[in-house]
């Protein structure tokens, strides 16, 4: 039987910015067997041969369905399976159709999922990852090498035609998150690109942010410091950023979780314990680290899901007729 209504969770960011590291981290947190994952790159118009006759990138808006996007996200949302497109990277072209069932809490990633105001509408939180640019660059190199068959250079060459389409269609998605993650590298340890990378998370006031005040561990100077919290404006809004260090203790990472966590089942008593033990967790090469800053950021992501789960079930029990609740 359908989901009356589903959770959505939304993350967009450029080719190689951790989408899917942040979304299978968070998908265990929930519980794999209550997720769906999508990716909304399997959009795409054309395969890789025709974008290259056509001249054509697959960050363009012009090179992807979004329109059977828009409609296939409002389909999961109300709880409705799709049929939907499979893009394989490895090949460039596409595989037979996936028949997609929506479970309690998907999770739509990709390059252009808050391109349209129909897309970000089904979201019930909207995340955007900007891990610093010569990063990123790094993560596209060795992934697209190591996993997609291309060679260097080939990749270079990619990268600097897309570089307009990124700033012109990729980068202006940040406007709509709710919380923007910034993963870079700790001053002078240029070398430093996994396990103790620095992150700052960007919290707009779209959402009802944890109060992590009580956690802050950070010098006057700023540089010796665990977790950092500070306020900025940010356009129109006044944003909350916080900064932990990849140099993070266990004890003080440990302690933010449990903070986080408490902070949840307090207005939420009745919600189960999360399930945590490959939260943080990503791929490098054939080896499998752990980063305290991604495990926080990934936690963080989840409180809001399951914060927006709980505010979903209390309206669905409103709406009941008396003799039903």
């Amino acid at each position: 039987m359908p989901y009356q209504r589903t959770i959505l969770l939304g993350v967009v960011g450029d080719s190689a910015a951790g989408k899917t590291t942040i979304s299978t981290g968070i998908a265990e947190i929930l519980g794999p067997e209550q997720v769906t994952v999508i990716c909304t790159d399997d959009y795409h118009r054309y395969n890789r041969r025709q974008r290259k006759e056509r001249g054509i990138t697959a960050l363009n808006p012009a090179c992807n369905y979004i329109d059977i996007m828009e409609q296939h996200l409002d389909l999961l949302r109300r709880g409705h399976p799709i049929l939907k497109p499979v893009y394989n990277h490895s090949t460039g072209d596409f595989d037979p159709p996936e028949y997609v069932e929506p479970r309690e809490f998907i999770i739509v990633e990709g390059l252009l999922g808050f391109h349209t105001k129909a897309l970000r509408r089904n979201y019930d939180v909207k995340v955007y990852l900007a891990p610093e640019e010569e990063l990123r660059i790094l993560w596209k190199l060795k992934r697209d090498t190591a996993k997609r068959g291309y060679r260097p250079e080939e990749v270079r060459e990619a990268l600097l035609r897309r570089s307009d389409d990124s700033v012109n269609f990729i980068q202006p998605q940040q406007a709509y998150a709710d919380i923007i993650v910034k993963f870079h590298r700790p001053a002078g340890q240029a070398e430093e690109t996994g396990a103790h990378l620095d992150v700052r998370l960007v919290l707009r006031p779209t959402l009802p942010h944890p109060n992590l005040s009580e956690l802050v561990e950070c010098s006057e100077n700023g540089k010796d410091r665990a977790i950092c919290v500070s306020i900025e404006r940010q356009d129109d809004w006044l944003v909350e950023n916080v900064d932990i260090s990849g140099r993070i203790s266990d004890e003080k990472a440990a302690q933010i979780e449990e903070s986080i966590w408490r902070r949840l089942t307090e207005r939420y008593p009745s919600l189960g314990r999360l399930r945590s033990e490959k939260v943080g967790s990503f791929q490098d090469g054939a080896v499998v680290n752990r980063s305290h800053p991604l495990a926080l950021t990934q936690l963080l992501i989840a409180y809001h899901i399951l914060l927006s789960r709980q505010e979903l079930n209390e309206e669905l029990q409103r709406a009941m007729p008396p003799l039903m609740r």
